[in-house]
């Protein structure tokens, strides 16, 4: 995928669900994985000529558990104009050495996105941008109605009445294919998760799954994503623009 794919896409959304407003001030969540690198690109760009003009602030989250090598990442955002800071946190030691949970990925989400969000008001920003792109609001779905039983996926945007933030998801008409595309074009600076329960969680096994559907029903995965926007979730916008 070519940066001006990206940002059409990229655009689309935020248009369609007003996700951006003059003057904003929008902290950009950096793992260092693909998503938000890709999204990184996306928004530093976008922000040169979206006519709604807006603040952007990157922010690493260290959950402590070493092995994370974010230099290249640091240069990445100073060479797009970034402004970039590194959290260093004990969610790690948390999650694995005292509390020894065997199914971490809901505590450390919640973690992560609290360290997150805190740095983000002390940064004076508005907004939080999230990498998640259309895939995942698929797996989401699929995740809710296999183990939750209801029809359910995460909206474009978020508003968090106690932090005074709103979440937004600038990715979400981009598919994984196309960030792992776009990486690969662009060579990002992608830091490997050091996460020792990465790829053994409910969230691959319904990735793999819906890879599975899309094999032997092509066009599954374009289905479910269209009846995600025509569903009506409680709590979602209502698109004021054509969507894809």
């Amino acid at each position: 995928m070519k940066l001006q794919r990206l940002l059409s896409l990229t655009r689309q959304a935020i248009d369609a669900y007003h996700m951006i407003n003059p003057d904003d001030h929008i902290a950009l969540g950096l793992s260092g994985g693909k998503d938000s690198l890709t999204l990184l690109y996306a928004l530093a760009n976008l922000r040169k000529f979206y006519p709604s003009s807006f603040q952007l602030s990157a922010i690493t989250v260290d959950l402590g558990l070493g092995n994370l090598f974010l230099e290249p990442i640091r240069t990445l955002c100073d060479e797009l104009s970034v402004p970039y800071q590194i959290i260093p946190t004990e969610i790690g030691k948390i999650l694995f050495d005292i509390r020894k949970e065997s199914n971490p990925c809901s505590l450390c989400a919640k973690l992560r996105k609290g360290a997150l969000n805190r740095t983000a008001k002390e940064l004076g920003c508005n907004k939080v941008a999230y990498a998640h792109h259309r895939d995942d609001l698929i797996e989401t779905m699929m995740l809710s109605l296999l183990y939750e039983g209801r029809f359910y996926a995460f909206s474009p945007y978020t508003y968090l009445d106690r932090m005074d933030l709103t979440v937004i998801r600038p990715l979400m008409f981009v598919t994984e294919p196309e960030v792992v595309g776009f990486q690969h074009k662009y060579q990002l600076p992608v830091c490997k998760n050091p996460c020792p329960v990465d790829g053994q969680t409910k969230r691959e096994y319904v990735k793999n799954l819906a890879k599975q559907l899309e094999k032997e029903n092509p066009g599954a995965k374009n289905r479910m994503f269209r009846a995600i926007l025509d569903g009506q979730i409680p709590g979602w916008p209502a698109a004021t623009t054509k969507t894809p």
